[in-house]
């Protein structure tokens, strides 16, 4: 276990027992009403923290907006100029997103480190694989898991100084395996909270596979505090692919559904029947695992687990408790059957 330093993101907290689900906005950030309403979508579909970036004054703007109209906390995404950095812990912000080692001299690092402190605002620290420092590409050749940790930690260590230390790191890479090791290392290295993810990890298919696979093995690993899931897509697919990851590795409650791949022994159109399934259930808070099976073979045999569950036959299927059939029911009505009876739940 990692001796973890809990961080505060508004009324979050980064301690490990509860993994955060974040996106960010993808509406300019000079249009403020696209924005709020964007950021209320998101607190709707389920996201727990959401950021903006802050590429000027005037963006700054959105800040009181945004958390007028929700209650999830807001990030500030600054890169570079400190006084913005400044002007959105002053306009409220919840978290800061910025590098200290981007920002110039050791007084702006200790100006925006002393205002954080006195309003309690956590920094996050987001190194990239893309914009690694030079001197670290030099001296490691490439961007590294080694290279990647070192300059994370140093950024660190420039807040560390001047006694602030409420810091959230991400280790940022669309190489999965690279991105796994980081985090490893980084976990290895710093008791800081960490922020996962697979950056510019493609479109909606391809992107939630990488972070699947990059998110869900360092969740399973008991590293990680938050996730986003980076989508070229609407960010509302985000958090809907960070709570199926969360729910397949057991990190959240909710409707597990297991269906089996078909086979020449299936005579239902069991695909669409999953699809229905799956869509009707979307929202769904019971802590219930529904099977949806195409054959007695994988029906109460495999499937004995699920809490209710159907197993096709020939033009019909059996709706089945564990190991108990219940009845048989016609194909036309495989779907509502199922769901009638997880609403008796």
């Amino acid at each position: 276990m990692r001796n973890l330093h809990p961080v505060k993101v508004g009324q979050c907290t980064l301690d490990g027992k509860h993994i955060y689900i974040q996106s960010m906005l993808n509406t300019r950030s000079d249009d403020i009403e696209g924005s709020v309403a964007q950021a209320k979508a998101l607190e709707a579909a389920g996201c727990e923290i959401v950021r903006a970036a802050i590429p000027n004054k005037a963006a700054v703007a959105l800040i009181p907006a945004i958390k007028e109209a929700v209650s999830i906390p807001l990030v500030a995404d600054i890169h570079f100029d400190y006084r913005l950095a400044l002007e959105a812990a002053d306009a409220g912000i919840d978290k800061i997103r910025i590098n200290p080692g981007n920002i110039g001299s050791m007084d702006r690092v200790k100006a925006v480190a002393d205002k954080c402190r006195e309003k309690g605002i956590p920094i996050r620290i987001g190194v990239n694989s893309g914009s690694l420092e030079k001197e670290l590409l030099a001296k490691y050749g490439a961007p590294t898991p080694e290279a990647m940790v070192e300059s994370a930690l140093h950024h660190a260590q420039l807040l560390e100084q001047f006694d602030f230390n409420d810091i959230v790191i991400s280790i940022k890479s669309s190489d999965v395996q690279n991105m796994i090791a980081c985090y490893r290392l980084a976990a290895e290295r710093c008791p800081y909270p960490l922020h996962l993810g697979v950056t510019e990890a493609g479109t909606a298919r391809m992107g939630l596979i990488k972070s699947a696979a990059g998110i869900g093995s360092l969740l399973c690993d008991g590293i990680g505090e938050t996730i986003r899931v980076s989508l070229t897509a609407d960010p509302i697919e985000e958090i809907a692919a960070a709570q199926d990851i969360l729910k397949a590795i057991g990190k959240r409650g909710g409707v597990q559904l297991v269906s089996c791949p078909t086979c020449g022994r299936t005579r239902i159109d069991l695909i669409s029947a999953a699809k229905a399934v799956e869509d009707a259930l979307r929202g769904c808070e019971k802590n219930i695992k529904v099977a949806v099976m195409g054959c007695i073979v994988n029906g109460p045999g495999e499937a004995r687990e699920a809490d209710i569950g159907i197993a096709g036959g020939d033009g019909c299927a059996v709706l089945f408790k564990g190991e108990q059939i219940l009845r048989k029911v016609p194909e036309s009505e495989i779907v509502p059957a199922l769901l009638a009876e997880i609403e008796k739940l």
